[in-house]
């Protein structure tokens, strides 16, 4: 085994779950976005974009990850919290880069805005955010309310939603009105369910650490 090895293996400990989260939490949004986009009788094409654009909101993470890495359980300080904000436009950075279309550019960049100015990164307001971008903001949201973080448990849909209710000033009123039409379906359900995911996610993840440290040996 490789002296590389060890010091993998600690540190995969640590990527490990921040990656199957990170990438259930994206078909989340991902699926949720897509729904309220046809909820909201956008054509195929914008349906589509927006369900790229909710599984690559938040890519920008990858570049702020060995910043915070080893620190997830631990409350940021207001200086790393500014860093970890900046995510959405580094996000957006790395789209451009790879030649992804603008309206799923300026999704990504602004699905951090709030409908009253309070959001980030440019504090638009309402219509100035573009209407995929307020799409995501919801769903992504909601999907954070609804899976375990490393500080709290899961809230359940009821709570969650009665949650977003009282911060409805955020959000744009169509879109959360299409989205609570979307959240009372039938499989909603099926749609949250990322354990399944999760596990497979995790069982790649550990061949690929056996397979890298079997290379060392």
């Amino acid at each position: 085994m490789s002296e590389s090895a060890p010091v993998y293996r600690k540190q995969y400990a640590i990527l490990r779950p921040s990656v199957t989260k990170e990438l259930a939490h994206a078909c989340t949004v991902s699926n949720l976005a897509f729904r309220v986009g046809k909820e909201m009788d956008f054509s195929g094409e914008e349906c589509h974009e927006l369900a790229v654009a909710g599984f690559m909101h938040d890519i920008g993470k990858l570049e702020l990850a060995k910043y915070v890495r080893g620190h997830e359980e631990e409350t940021l300080v207001i200086e790393e919290m500014r860093y970890v904000r900046s995510h959405s436009a580094l996000g957006a950075e790395i789209l451009i880069k790879n030649g992804y279309s603008q309206k799923i550019v300026d999704m990504v960049k602004f699905h951090h805005e709030n409908c009253d100015g309070t959001g980030y990164p440019m504090n638009l307001t309402r219509e100035d955010i573009p209407i995929g971008a307020r799409i995501l903001r919801v769903c992504d949201v909601f999907a954070a309310l609804t899976s375990d973080r490393p500080y709290r448990r899961a809230f359940d849909v009821d709570t969650a939603v009665e949650l977003m209710i009282e911060e409805s000033k955020n959000y744009d009123v169509e879109v959360f009105l299409a989205f609570l039409r979307v959240v009372h379906t039938q499989d909603l359900m099926e749609l949250l369910d990322t354990a399944g995911l999760e596990e497979q996610l995790n069982r790649y993840m550990r061949d690929v650490d056996a397979g890298f440290l079997n290379s060392g040996e």
